[in-house]
């Protein structure tokens, strides 16, 4: 099976559907979203539709969490409190109640889905260092074989065994026997890898491999979208710096 695993779409539809239409095109089997659907974006009511429709597993990102009362949004900037609130104020009931019901993580046989670090992921923290991702080694036996997390917005991964931890960024990684693996699988609609692509990954179960795949997409629209909303305007800025 080919998995399609994407995250922090923030509200921005022009990159999910880039992104959507390039892992149909890869012959994806399956669609996996890690969270942060809402916030930053103009766009979140045609992003959830597109998501419901189309995945098989979501969990909850922290702007998912703080818009739906799950996470205080206070602990949020306000710039960014701003574009929760109005992501909120533009998706319906049924939308709502669905982001207030959706699991912090996903074990799916071998694999597991969070957000944020899988060992506590109601907590949304990230991981961006192997010093942060040694605790893991420590209970490898507990660990899933394969983790996926988004949150950071990065595209890095780890690997792990009982006697070390090695972070990498290659694009395509092949999985080694008694090793596991932790995947950062970057962002689709605000990407902070200074690389302006939407970003996802594809995890071939039977191959035993893991691709990186970015995808370009109509940046100017977004931008422009997020400008007309009268959202922060730094949320369209970022888009052309991929930061």
């Amino acid at each position: 099976m080919r998995i399609g695993i994407f995250s922090d779409v923030h509200a921005n539809i022009e990159a999910l559907t880039a992104i959507l239409k390039a892992l149909e095109t890869r012959g994806v089997d399956q669609y996996v979203c890690l969270g942060d659907i809402i916030g930053y974006g103009a766009d979140p009511a045609p992003c959830i539709k597109a998501i419901r429709e189309k995945t098989t597993h979501v969990v909850i990102g922290n702007h998912d969490a703080a818009g739906s009362g799950r996470m205080n949004l206070e602990d949020y900037y306000a710039e960014a409190r701003d574009a929760i609130k109005y992501s909120w104020s533009k998706i319906d009931d049924s939308d709502k109640n669905w982001l207030r019901g959706l699991p912090y993580s996903v074990r799916d046989g071998e694999i597991l889905y969070s957000h944020g670090a899988p060992h506590a992921p109601e907590l949304f923290e990230y991981l961006f260092s192997e010093d942060q991702v040694d605790d893991y080694r420590h209970d490898f036996p507990k660990l899933a074989t394969v983790t996926f997390i988004g949150h950071s917005h990065l595209t890095v991964g780890f690997d792990i065994t009982p006697r070390e931890v090695a972070g990498f960024v290659e694009p395509v990684v092949t999985l080694e026997k008694d090793h596991k693996y932790i995947f950062t699988v970057g962002s689709v609609g605000q990407p902070r890898d200074r690389d302006t692509r939407a970003a996802c990954v594809i995890f071939d179960n039977i191959a035993r491999r893991v691709e990186y795949v970015r995808v370009p997409y109509d940046i100017s629209a977004t931008q422009q979208k997020i400008l007309a909303a009268g959202l922060p305007h730094q949320f369209a800025q970022r888009l052309q710096l991929g930061m």
